[in-house]
């Protein structure tokens, strides 16, 4: 009798090698551990071979798992071909999508919100979070696109802005200059600081953040200035002061090598958004 291999137990198996761990898997497949982890045994069982060998903390692929995992990959890339044969590239997977705090109000509003349109099937995994994290997720293949930012000249930049002064002009004529800035690592909070110290200005941190609403509410109620792009819409700029001058920023898009074509359509429509936004209002 033909032995047949459950296409789900298959997936998950790939997710533990290329994620290198149960938990890993657990984040990109949507199960348990545990549930997982009987999938392993299952799938051992059912070829009668052991796939793995555990060193320390560390899942290693036996010789027969290595061999497994070719037409795994083989198995699964074919009914993924099918599927979008016979859907016309509906996508009815996940989509790992991740950005950078400043597009979060308006991506969820905007570009998600046509993509759940298009595809109602789509399970969505956001992430918001800084660039450099981002891009250790997109590495590891736990996101599949990532909106950040980056400096001048990076090879992923869709658009470049300059970063600007926010907040009620008065401030500025403290002894001290007060800043909000989020915490590190933060491409803005760095640009403030250097510039300010660049041009012997005094200043003193009196709000730091993980989350860009209280830097926003801080800024908004009078207590500090900050500097971002205009993506912060609706907070006063600070034009014509004594601040120094500050560095552009790009708005960079990654995303992993292999895509299915709905992603890659996603992908797509965020670089065409971005590049045509109006920052007057910050609207996508």
């Amino acid at each position: 009798m033909a032995l047949n291999l459950p296409i789900d137990v298959l997936r998950s198996f790939i997710a533990v090698v290329d994620g290198g761990s149960m938990l890993r898997a657990s984040e990109r497949v949507f199960l348990s551990q545990p549930a997982i982890s009987l999938q392993m045994k299952r799938l051992e069982e059912l070829l009668q071979v052991p796939l793995f060998l555990r060193e320390g903390r560390r899942l290693v692929l036996t010789p027969q798992g290595e061999g497994v995992l070719v037409h795994a990959r083989e198995i699964l890339a074919l009914n993924d071909r099918i599927v979008a044969t016979l859907t016309g590239d509906a996508l009815a997977g996940s989509v790992r999508i991740g950005f950078v705090q400043d597009f979060a109000e308006t991506l969820l509003q905007g570009v998600l919100a046509q993509l759940v349109a298009l595809h109602p099937d789509a399970r969505l995994e956001v992430r918001v979070g800084g660039t450099p994290q981002l891009i250790e997720l997109l590495e590891s293949d736990r996101l599949d696109v990532i909106l950040g930012m980056g400096p001048v000249g990076d090879p992923a930049a869709i658009r470049e802005e300059p970063m600007r002064w926010f907040g009620n002009a008065p401030l500025v004529g403290r002894d001290a200059v007060p800043l909000a800035v989020l915490e590190r690592p933060c491409r803005f909070r760095d640009a403030a600081i250097a510039a300010l110290e660049a041009a012997d200005t005094p200043y003193q941190v009196v709000v730091e953040t993980p989350s860009l609403s209280v830097l926003r509410a801080a800024v908004l109620g009078g207590v500090a200035i900050t500097c971002r792009t205009e993506l912060f819409a609706g907070l006063p700029e600070i034009i014509g002061s004594s601040l120094p001058p500050l560095p552009a920023v790009t708005y960079v898009l990654q995303r992993r090598e292999r895509l299915p074509p709905a992603v890659l359509h996603l992908h797509d429509l965020i670089a065409e958004r971005v590049k045509d936004m109006d920052l007057s209002g910050a609207e996508f």
